[in-house]
């Protein structure tokens, strides 16, 4: 069973970031879907339990949606380029 979360709008300045989903309590099976609205690209970047940071860059115009095992944290960066506008939406599932 799956628990969609509010959809979440995010505008970020060049080469600011911003935290959008959190859960400290050991991670949550979890896909994470941003569409990146901007003319500049976005960075998606994930931390995982026993996993190293990753980082996807989400290209203008376009959207990414990743499934991650015991999602601890979902944070979007602007890159250097420019303002990043768009969504994002986390599910949560047990898969």
């Amino acid at each position: 069973m799956a628990i969609l979360l509010p959809q979440q709008s995010f505008i970020l300045a060049a080469g600011v970031g911003q935290s959008y989903f959190e859960d400290l309590r050991g991670g949550d099976n979890a896909s994470v879907t941003v569409q990146n609205n901007s003319t500049f690209p976005v960075n998606l970047v994930l931390t995982a339990v026993n996993a190293p940071v990753t980082t996807y860059t989400i290209s203008p115009g376009n959207s990414r949606t990743i499934a991650v095992n015991l999602l601890l944290v979902a944070a979007l960066q602007a890159t250097a380029a420019g303002a990043a506008f768009g969504f994002i939406q986390v599910a949560l599932a047990d898969f």
